[in-house]
C-alpha cells in the first residue's frame, strides 16, 4: 500500500548518518532494546534517522516477523528499484494482497505486472488528453468548495479525499456525486481502507473480513455498471470512459478490470488527496509561494479565448505547479517492500534470498548532500532540473516505482 506519511519540523539533521558502507550486512548489530526505539522521537521519521546514525544507513531488523534489511541510501534505494522484477519483486504483508485482491498491481510481479500496468498507463494517457478531463475536474473543485459556505470548521484532508474520489470515480465510471451508486462506493470503501491497516485475521466482525466483504461488494456495483454497458453498447448508448475501455480491450479478463478499477480508486482516495493536503498546509503559510501560483495560472488563463477550456497542454506549461508538486511528494515519503529473490550482492552486501527490503525514500529525499537545506519546503529548487525526466533517478522516488521498472 503506498502511504503518505508527512512531518515536516527542521530539527533532525540527516547530514550526520553515516555514509560509507560496512563490508558485510552481518557485522552490522541489531539490538532493539540498546539501540534507538519508536519513543526516542516524536514520530517514525525521527526514529529512522536515529536508527540510521546508530547502525549505519542500511542496517538489518525483523518486520511484521521477517528478516529484513532497511535502506536509508539513496544510491542502494536506486538500485532496489532498477532491478525489480530481476534481483527484487515487490512483497507486502500479508493482509494487502488478502483485502485487495491477489490481482492487485501492489501484489502481482514480472510480466503479469508489467501487462496490467501498461493496459492502466496506456488507457490513461489516452483519457487525459480528453477534452472533458480538466473540465470535469474543475467541475468537481468548484462542487466541493461550493459546499463549504456557512461552515466555521473544515477536516481538510477528508475534503480532499471528497474531491479526488469523486474525480476518480467520474473518470473511470462516469459517476456524479449525487449517482447512488457513488455514496455505496464511497460507504464500502471507508471500511475496506480500515481493513488495509488491520490484522489479517478472517474472522466474521473483524475490521479485515469487513474489508474483504467491502472489497466484494465495491466489485459487484462494477460488475453490475459493467452489464448495464452492455445492454447500452448494443442500444448504441456507450459512453467513453476508463471502464469502457478496460471492456474495450482484449488483453484483460474480468477479474482483472474489476481488480484495476479498485486500485485506481485507492490511489484516488488516499494518496493524491493527501498530496493536496500537504501541499495546501505549505502555501497557507507562505503568501509568497501562493501568490506565484496564482499568477502562473492567471497567465496561462489569459492566454485562452474568454469561453476556451483548460486542456492538457494548458496544465503542462504550468512549471512552477509542477515544482510545487515535486516538493510535496520530495517531503511526503512512500513505503515499498520488496523481497529478495536470491542471494544478492552489492556494493559488500549480501542480503540472503527471501529476506525483505524496506527502502526508506527519505534517506535520498533529505539528504543535504542532494537536497540543500533538505527540511524547507522549497519549489524553486526543481528548476534546476531543465530536462525533469533526465535527473538523476534517486534525486525523488515518487509514490510508485513506474518509471523505473523498465
Amino acid at each position: 500500500m503506498a502511504v503518505l506519511i508527512f512531518d515536516h519540523d527542521g530539527q533532525d539533521d540527516i547530514s550526520q548518518i553515516r555514509t560509507k558502507f560496512y563490508v558485510d550486512l552481518s557485522p552490522i548489530q541489531h539490538n532493539p532494546i540498546e539501540g534507538p526505539s519508536p519513543e526516542d522521537g516524536a514520530n517514525v521519521r525521527k526514529f529512522l534517522v536515529g536508527v540510521a546514525l546508530w547502525y549505519g544507513k542500511i542496517f538489518r531488523s525483523h518486520l511484521f516477523g521477517h528478516p529484513t534489511i532497511v535502506s536509508c541510501d539513496a544510491e542502494f534505494n536506486s538500485f532496489i528499484l532498477q532491478n525489480e522484477d530481476r534481483l527484487f519483486e515487490s512483497s507486502y504483508p500479508k493482509n494487502i494482497p488478502g483485502v485487495l485482491g491477489e490481482l492487485t498491481l501492489l501484489y502481482v510481479t514480472g510480466s503479469e505486472h508489467k501487462r496490467l500496468r501498461g493496459v492502466a498507463l496506456d488507457l490513461f494517457a489516452g483519457m487525459r488528453t480528453n477534452a472533458s478531463f480538466i473540465s470535469d475536474i474543475e467541475d468537481n473543485v468548484l462542487q466541493v468548495m461550493d459546499s463549504w459556505k456557512n461552515k466555521e470548521t473544515l477536516v481538510f484532508c477528508d475534503e480532499t479525499r471528497k474531491f479526488t474520489f469523486r474525480v476518480i470515480v467520474k473518470q473511470i465510471l462516469s459517476l456524479r456525486p449525487e449517482d447512488p451508486e457513488t455514496s455505496e462506493i464511497l460507504s464500502n470503501f471507508k471500511t475496506f481502507m480500515r481493513g488495509l491497516v488491520s490484522a489479517p485475521i478472517n474472522i466474521p466482525g473483524t475490521p479485515y473480513a469487513k474489508a474483504i466483504q467491502a472489497r466484494r461488494q465495491i466489485q459487484e456495483i462494477v460488475r453490475n455498471i459493467w452489464q448495464r454497458r452492455e445492454r447500452e453498447e448494443q442500444l448504441g448508448k456507450g459512453r467513453r470512459d476508463f471502464l469502457d475501455a478496460l471492456i474495450a480491450a482484449d488483453r484483460v479478463s474480468e477479474e482483472e478490470v474489476l481488480s484495476l478499477v479498485l486500485d485506481l480508486l485507492l490511489g484516488g482516495y488516499e494518496t493524491t488527496s493527501m498530496l493536496i493536503a500537504v501541499i495546501v498546509k505549505f502555501l497557507s503559510v507562505n503568501p509568497k509561494m501562493l501568490s506565484d501560483l496564482k499568477e502562473e495560472h492567471l497567465m496561462v488563463r489569459r492566454s485562452k479565448l474568454e469561453n476556451e477550456p483548460m486542456e492538457w497542454d494548458d496544465y503542462k506549461k504550468m512549471e512552477f505547479t509542477q515544482c510545487l508538486i515535486n516538493e510535496a511528494l520530495r517531503l511526503g515519503s512512500v513505503r515499498l517492500f520488496f523481497l529478495s529473490l536470491g542471494g544478492v550482492f552489492n556494493e559488500g552486501y549480501h542480503i540472503p534470498a527471501g529476506w525483505k527490503v524496506l527502502p526508506i525514500f527519505s534517506g535520498a529525499h533529505l539528504d543535504p548532500n542532494l537536497h540543500p537545506d533538505p527540511f524547507r519546503f522549497d519549489p524553486s529548487r526543481w528548476q534546476e532540473y531543465d530536462d525533469w525526466y533526465r535527473r538523476p533517478l534517486y534525486v525523488l522516488f515518487p509514490y510508485e516505482s513506474f518509471a523505473i521498472r523498465n
